[in-house]
């Protein structure tokens, strides 16, 4: 008795047991399309002294009637279960064929396509919530499943429940549908991981590096007050203790005071704070600095021309190699699939199933590192312009004052953390690869206190001197920094 509408009959019934009702049916199949439970809704009518009638049945107590009745309702049965039988298998055709039948998911909608039909598209704005979503936390930008709720919930028009509210099991449906890969699966029907024709929202490589972040270890949920207004906030630490500086927002009657602060207690500098201005000031001097010749960034550009050129080559053999991978896993799928269809041990059978899932991820990996192998779209221009253009002048950037581009600019141009004092201000501190990678091409080679230079042939094999470093500075080439 799951049918809400007869179960509001009944209770219509039950509230009125002094009357007598005739209940009316166009058809014995709105009646029911099943004889269990036929039969026993017209004993529970009977109960409540309700007749049925039908427009084109007649309901006759005996034993013919009762036969005829019967037959009908078998009929409206074996209807309904051919009608459930056909819908399943073109179902799952379909999504054998590598199409979505299901609810559409959050970041989606159908769209009438004239070759495919009904087509999942992504559907802004919340694709680009998603894929911001799943890119954040393979990063551990969000150190948590709880984040991302929080995440979610910060964009007002993200879809909620009908109490109002995003529920975590809702994040974790997310984070682990395949749909977002461009695949499809289907526990329903045993499939899995197969190509969609939709366009894929995050890759497959993000995806699994949701996955490996889910099953570690768990963090305490990101504090919504972290401290966005300062860019260097874990980045510097502090000159006495070497412990990352905190910061702090302080209120008075001419606004708010943004100050970086100490706060080890065994440090000498405890409690002692720095204004934000004046510490994030002395690293843009830093970055300043940071502004290689005209003549090293041509030798870096011909460097990039040749790392370019070698990765071209080094894409067409991995889309080759990952095309014969493909090939030997779809034949040892297929001898796991006759295996599986031969055995009569069920145990046997799952585990088997089991395997053939892996390997059906293991495929759609490769079927994406083979797409993303190949030859990349746009000029070696068009990708060098902006690489280039941080190298030659960072500064330009770190001007801006944008508090998420200064972030990324000290994870970029530095090698750790920036050492800061409270009154010499920023230590030395290690640049990061690219730049020192420039400074150590800007350095001559100097043997036995001397610029190396090309030798005269004397007939005579030299032996290769041991390097040292020069003591004359009118021998040393300098480089600007």
């Amino acid at each position: 008795m799951q049918r809400p509408g007869m179960m509001d009959l009944l209770a219509f019934l039950d509230a009125h047991p002094t009357e007598r009702f005739i209940v009316l049916f166009d058809d014995l199949k709105r009646y029911s399309r099943d004889v269990e439970f036929h039969l026993k809704l017209r004993r529970e009518m009977a109960a409540r002294g309700a007749t049925p009638e039908c427009l084109n049945f007649s309901f006759v107590n005996s034993p013919e009637g009762n036969f005829s009745e019967i037959i009908v309702a078998a009929s409206g049965q074996l209807e309904r279960e051919q009608n459930k039988r056909q819908t399943v298998q073109k179902m799952r055709a379909r999504v054998e064929r590598g199409y979505w039948v299901s609810n559409v998911p959050i970041g989606y909608r159908f769209e009438n396509d004239p070759v495919h039909g009904k087509l999942l598209v992504p559907n802004p704005p919340f694709d680009g919530i998603i894929r911001e979503a799943f890119g954040s936390f393979a990063s551990g930008r969000f150190r948590s499943q709880a984040e991302v709720r929080r995440f979610f919930e910060s964009c007002p028009e993200f879809p909620r429940n009908k109490k109002g509210v995003i529920t975590q099991q809702r994040v974790t449906d997310i984070l682990t549908h395949p749909i977002y890969t461009g695949h499809v699966s289907s526990k329903k029907h045993g499939l899995h991981w197969i190509k969609g024709h939709h366009e894929a929202i995050v890759s497959l490589a993000t995806y699994d590096r949701v996955q490996e972040r889910r099953k570690g270890s768990a963090h305490a949920p990101k504090r919504k007050n972290i401290g966005e207004a300062f860019a260097l906030r874990g980045i510097v630490a502090c000159g006495g203790c070497n412990v990352p500086l905190r910061s702090s927002i302080t209120r008075g009657n001419g606004g708010n005071y943004p100050y970086y602060l100490c706060q080890s207690k065994s440090c000498d500098h405890y409690g002692k704070s720095i204004k934000r201005d004046k510490l994030e000031g002395d690293v843009g001097e830093l970055v300043k600095a940071l502004h290689p010749t005209k003549g090293l960034i041509e030798l870096a550009t011909a460097m990039f021309r040749k790392a370019w050129d070698t990765r071209l080559e080094q894409a067409k053999d991995r889309s080759k190699t990952a095309k014969r991978k493909i090939a030997a896993l779809e034949d040892d799928m297929n001898a796991l699939v006759k295996r599986i269809m031969a055995t009569t041990n069920d145990r046997v059978a799952k585990a088997m199933e089991a395997t053939l899932e892996t390997m059906e991820h293991d495929k759609a990996v490769l079927i994406e590192q083979s797409q993303k192998n190949t030859v990349p779209a746009g000029t070696f221009e068009e990708k060098l312009e902006p690489a280039i253009q941080f190298l030659a002048s960072p500064w330009k950037l770190w001007e801006t004052g944008n508090t998420k581009t200064r972030q990324t600019m000290a994870a970029l141009l530095f090698g750790g953390r920036i050492t800061y004092d409270r009154f010499g201000g920023p230590r030395t501190t290690e640049t990061a690869f690219p730049f020192k990678a420039l400074e150590a091409l800007g350095e001559p080679q100097v043997w036995y206190g001397a610029v190396e230079k090309t030798r005269t042939s004397t007939g005579v094999t030299p032996q290769r001197p041991q390097r040292c470093a020069s003591t004359n500075s009118a021998t040393t080439a300098s480089v600007t920094w």
